[in-house]
């Protein structure tokens, strides 16, 4: 039976992923949102993405300082 067998060529197709905004993390709402989730500002730091060269690097689920 022609009908039956293996189909080629049905994979997922590519899309573009939509370009993320860029997001101004020195915002009101993003410093009130920091006081709460910082210890102090080295923790601060950390989180915005400024890491130092003798940071520990966290483990994958363990995020916690």
């Amino acid at each position: 039976m022609p009908g039956k067998g293996k189909r080629k060529g049905q994979g997922r197709s590519h899309r573009k992923k939509p370009k993320k905004p860029e997001v101004d993390i020195l915002s009101p709402a993003a410093m009130l949102n920091l006081q709460y989730i910082a210890h102090n500002a080295a923790h601060c730091l950390y989180l915005r993405g400024f890491r130092w060269p003798g940071a520990t690097k966290s483990k994958k689920g363990k995020n916690k300082i």
